[in-house]
């Protein structure tokens, strides 16, 4: 009876009873209508909000959400030498719309254990952290936090909010420290509560857990990247010859 509920609503939604923002009914006055239990009906209003049809807004109710075209993050394309290096941005290769950062320097930090094992971090085991929010149509996306060796990062443009045209990988190739291999991890599992906060999700949504290894020519590894995605909010392409 929940999926019941919850396609009569969105077929409203699409018909144009209910626009973007605008207040779907309450769980009560749905109970009633459909005959059914008060669960039932909060177990409709979820399934919208899982299915990114509607956000739930604490004490307010459940809300209908703008349509979101998915960004299709493709997957090669976006690391290729060529996009980088001519100053442009990763995310343009994924999508046109416009891209607001927030970006934060943490400056030197302590990072988990295993990506400081990859790193091969010194004695002191720190790292440079860099921390970004994409946010696109309003909606956030993705966080990510980096990790680079400290001895590379400090006194450069990397340690800056913007690094310049190209991002980190055009400066670490101006330093001769350019990425040649990268090798990306991921997975899939709920948020942590800072994720969820960072990104907006509503309960029961996942998300999508990139982690990102750039390695120089010779095998050093210069950068870790730990991104958090909007399961809803994108695709993930990935294109390459056999």
């Amino acid at each position: 009876m929940y999926r019941q509920i919850a396609d009569a609503l969105k077929a409203a939604i699409d018909a144009g009873q209910y626009g973007p923002g605008d207040r779907l009914p309450g769980e009560n006055p749905l109970a009633a209508e459909h005959g059914v239990a008060v669960m039932t009906a909060r177990q409709a209003l979820r399934t919208l909000a899982a299915e990114g049809v509607a956000e739930s807004r604490k004490g307010a109710g459940f809300f209908v959400l703008a349509p979101f075209t998915p960004i299709r993050r493709r997957g090669v394309a976006r690391l290729a030498r060529e996009q980088w290096s001519s100053g442009a941005s990763i995310f343009s290769a994924d999508d046109s719309r416009d891209l607001t950062v927030e970006s934060r320097v943490l400056g030197p930090v302590t990072p988990p254990d295993e990506i400081a094992d990859v790193l091969q971090l010194d004695a002191d085991g720190r790292a440079f952290g860099r921390y970004r929010r994409h946010i696109v149509e309003d909606r956030p996306v993705l966080v990510s936090t980096s990790y680079l060796p400290l001895a590379l990062v400090e006194g450069t443009a990397m340690a800056e909010a913007d690094p310049g045209p190209g991002g980190i990988y055009a400066r670490l190739a101006d330093l001769g420290f350019a990425p040649a291999r990268f090798r990306e991890e991921i997975q899939v599992r709920m948020p942590s509560a800072d994720e969820r906060a960072a990104l907006n999700l509503s309960g029961g949504t996942p998300v999508i857990k990139v982690c990102r290894t750039a390695y120089t020519d010779e095998g050093r590894v210069v950068e870790v990247n730990e991104m958090t995605l909007d399961s809803q909010a994108y695709v993930l392409e990935y294109d390459f010859d056999a």
